[in-house]
């Protein structure tokens, strides 16, 4: 479609409001962003030092995400697929590919590893003995959103989140959240265990700054995967090797891209979606084949 040629004149290319007339099921999404240096002139007496600016690529269309697996000693092929419009973010692909994912098994997957975007609680629940995982995990690179960092946040023993003077906070309050997130869950409101308990006698140890307020706050999810989000060693060997296998959908994406997922000539989503899923079938056939001939080998 026009909106999508950069050599087209198109008027208000990229107004989310104003649909495309050539596909009704489409819409607007950003397909990457780069880090670009914003060049600032100043006199030379007042001089600013340059920034950068996130520079998107937004684009008219669809999104499709994967699930993948490895197959020891072979190589890749997809285990589930879903095409949704472009304004759809990542994370709304984690749960129904799952669930297909489940399906074909026969079982849930014990481990997984996905790009930052997927950095939300409810992907390391998922994976962890909360949900009857016991031995798995899932292998997500901390993105540091609310300004925390990947050791940001320590736990007691007990899950109970820490204060800035090393104390288990109290739980004051939980509570269902419906809007915050994709899914309804449990949040909790931690307060300053000092403050809370009556029988505590004294100050802050470390005279924090919010202490005159009544002390440190925390809210987050009650889920396990909220505290192993901070706890999950991305050091380790067992977190390396795993997300290493990331690769395998790179792989996958690039037999996509070659086969002309990025530029479908379809104009609806029943059929950009009906058309991805016969480019996965084929890369899945074209795998089988080369098991067949011999060209992969088996351990």
């Amino acid at each position: 479609m026009q909106e999508n040629n950069p050599k087209a004149y198109v008027a208000d290319r990229y107004d989310k409001h104003k649909q495309p007339c050539g596909d009704p099921d489409c819409r607007l999404g950003c397909k990457r962003k780069h880090n670009r240096p914003v060049v600032v002139s100043t006199p030379a007496h007042n001089s600013v030092t340059a920034s950068s600016s996130k520079v998107g690529e937004y684009y008219w269309g669809y999104g499709s995400g994967v699930v993948v697996t490895k197959v020891p000693g072979c190589s890749e092929f997809v285990l589930a697929e879903l095409t949704q419009p472009f304004d759809h973010g990542d994370v709304t692909y984690f749960f129904p590919l799952m669930h297909d994912t489940e399906q074909r098994l026969g079982h849930q997957p014990h481990f997984g590893t996905f790009d930052a975007a997927f950095d939300a609680w409810y992907v390391y629940a998922y994976f962890s003995a909360e949900n009857g995982n016991s031995d798995g995990f899932a292998a997500v690179p901390f993105s540091e959103k609310g300004g925390y960092k990947a050791n940001g946040r320590h736990f007691a023993p007990d899950g109970l989140p820490l204060c800035a003077a090393g104390l288990p906070m109290s739980l004051k309050c939980a509570f269902t959240d419906h809007a915050s997130c994709l899914i309804e869950h449990q949040r909790g409101l931690y307060v300053c265990p000092i403050s809370f308990d009556s029988s505590h006698q004294g100050v802050c140890p470390i005279n924090h700054k919010n202490w005159a307020k009544g002390g440190c706050t925390a809210m987050m999810p009650t889920s396990t995967g909220a505290r192993l989000r901070y706890q999950i060693d991305r050091d380790s060997d067992a977190y390396k090797d795993l997300y290493r296998q990331r690769t395998a959908c790179e792989r996958i994406n690039i037999q996509a891209v070659a086969l002309g997922i990025e530029r479908p000539h379809l104009r609806n989503g029943d059929a950009i979606a009906n058309q991805n899923t016969l480019i996965y079938l084929l890369i899945n056939l074209r795998f089988l084949q080369r098991l067949r001939q011999g060209q992969v080998a088996l351990d």
